[in-house]
């Protein structure tokens, strides 16, 4: 695991939809940032707020914190340092993995604290230009 990490500030608002497993893929499911993930129990999607109508199910006013570069797979603990050390700032976290980095999803609430959690493990945190 790196020692430093840089982490990018997503700007958008993001929404964490819950949707019923045979749903089709919605088209409002677009944006900069857009996860689309089926189980056998329900369809999430995560997206920029503005676009999830207001009587779907979701959490709203997330922010992501992107890790810059790409983290190999054989990469262990970094996540549960990282969740670590959020849960001990009293942050709750979803956190969303790609083929080549990870995502955490905070409240934007919590946005402070969080720069706070991952800058005291070492890390950097910086702002991504805005839309």
């Amino acid at each position: 695991m790196a020692s430093t990490l840089e982490f990018e500030v997503r700007p958008e608002s993001l929404a964490i939809a819950r949707l019923p497993p045979d749903a089709p893929q919605p088209p409002w499911a677009r944006g900069a940032f857009v996860t689309v993930s089926r189980t056998p129990a329900e369809l999430s999607v995560i997206c920029d707020q503005r676009h999830v109508p207001p009587e779907v199910t979701c959490e709203r006013e997330r922010v992501a914190l992107g890790i810059v570069g790409v983290v190999p797979m054989t990469t262990v603990g970094l996540l549960a340092s990282l969740c670590g050390a959020l849960a001990a700032a009293q942050v709750p976290v979803f956190v969303v993995s790609t083929y080549d980095t990870d995502w955490l999803l905070v409240q934007r609430a919590h946005l402070a604290a969080t720069r706070t959690a991952l800058e005291a493990l070492g890390h950097r945190v910086r702002d991504c230009a805005p839309l």
